[in-house]
């Protein structure tokens, strides 16, 4: 199976190294790997450079329920189920086609007292390792500040009062200071992510909808802590990729109120989102098939896919057009019992991913390893039954280059 995937990767190393040449990008080499990131242009090359960063970027894999995991307040890597990954699962990732990684991390637990709030050795140390197994796969990686969003980096604190809010402001500077120190030599190949998920407790149906643009004015004065904070620490740091979420990485609310920070390099900043539309389909079996040749009890109502087409189609006028790359930090869809329901999955991927590819975004599915969204033991790289089933649909629609293939030819193809 790993020869077949190979076979059918259009995205092979010759094949990249072609297609990014030619798309104006330039290598770096990583421990024997070869990146790619594309090179920061002048404004005029500004919409190019944002497809091509999410050409490069490519097709994107959560290692989830992992270093996010905590409990009692302390993250810990098994807490939640999972043995610790290993080199082999990234190596499984990179032969099946995944060409980017993202690392959700969570610090509570292993952060020492103000107002150094010193960074635990040794959780450094597991995440530079685990950095190391993505750089040695030949993947690009994501770093981030995850799960903290419910105890220290709490916009339900920050909103408290100022003295709060300066407090959260000092430790994020303190925090980022060392992870962004700790990583400052390492090539390219690895990004940073400010935080995950920031909401007030209510995912974007809180508050926040009705304080006169408070809590999206703080988090864009986080947002902006988090790449002054960066940029400070010098080394590869000083033009590295940033990311940076937007309200609860809510499509809607991100174009409604996302401010992209000032940054000392053009190019560099990407905004993130997430999206596990519609809800009902995707994260649970409350319906069971999607789209429009769907049974109509068995699916939400609505348009399914111009649920999707129409976000990424404003997220592109709204950034990508402008210079400003995108990602889909989070997506997925749960795996299904019958024949048929997997037939729909398959085609809610392939839909969702050629979407992302028409919009110029770069999609990164989620993994919770061992449940609904699994497609790989995080520590033996052991494929899901219709694992490599469903890659072969996200493959599909994120790299094809045929100019037949459209989001029309997709749609005409559902199940019947």
């Amino acid at each position: 199976m790993k020869t077949e995937l190979s076979n059918n990767y259009s995205g092979t190393l010759l094949a990249r190294v072609i297609c990014l040449l030619l798309c104006g990008t330039f290598f770096v080499l990583q421990g024997g790997q070869a990146h790619s990131y594309p090179e920061a242009n002048d404004t005029e090359k500004a919409d190019k450079d944002a497809w091509q960063v999410a050409r490069w970027l490519g097709m994107g894999w959560n290692l989830g329920n992992q270093l996010d995991a905590i409990a009692e307040g302390v993250s810990n890597e098994t807490v939640w189920g999972n043995r610790p990954v290993t080199q082999v699962t990234f190596d499984k990732l990179a032969a099946a086609g995944f060409t980017s990684v993202r690392i959700p991390v969570t610090w509570m637990g292993h952060i020492g007292s103000a107002p150094e709030y010193k960074l635990e050795e040794s959780w450094l140390k597991r995440v530079e390792e685990v950095v190391g197994y993505a750089e040695k796969a030949g993947l690009n990686a994501i770093v981030n500040i995850h799960h903290d969003d419910n105890y220290w980096l709490s916009m339900k604190k920050a909103i408290q009062g100022e003295e709060q809010n300066e407090a959260i402001k000092a430790q994020l500077k303190a925090v980022w200071t060392q992870i962004a120190a700790r990583f400052k030599d390492k090539g390219h190949f690895l990004l940073f992510e400010a935080m995950n998920e920031i909401h007030d407790g209510r995912w974007g149906w809180g508050d926040n909808r009705k304080d006169g643009g408070r809590q999206y004015a703080i988090l864009n004065e986080w947002n902006q802590i988090f790449v002054n904070t960066v940029r400070a620490t010098g080394g590869k740091n000083t033009d590295r990729y940033l990311c940076v979420p937007g309200y609860a990485t809510n499509i809607e609310l991100t174009l409604q109120s996302f401010v992209l920070p000032k940054d000392v390099v053009p190019g560099r900043l990407l905004v993130s989102v997430h999206c596990y539309d519609p809800m009902d389909y995707a994260m649970s079996n409350k319906y069971t098939e999607w789209g429009h040749t769907a049974d109509a009890p068995k699916k939400v109502t609505g348009d399914n896919e111009n649920q999707i087409a129409s976000q990424f189609k404003a997220l592109k006028e709204h950034f990508v057009e402008k210079g400003v790359p995108v990602y889909i930090g989070e997506m997925g869809c749960i795996h299904r019992a019958t024949e048929r329901e997997e037939a729909f999955r398959k085609y809610y991927l392939e839909y969702f991913y050629k979407a992302a590819r028409t919009y110029g975004l770069a999609p990164f599915y989620w993994d919770d390893g061992g449940k609904g969204l699994c497609l790989l033991n995080h520590a033996t790289g052991d494929w899901q039954p219709g694992a490599l089933e469903a890659i072969g649909a996200m493959k599909k629609g994120l790299f094809t280059e045929d100019s037949f293939y459209t989001l029309q030819t997709v749609y005409e193809q559902a199940p019947r």
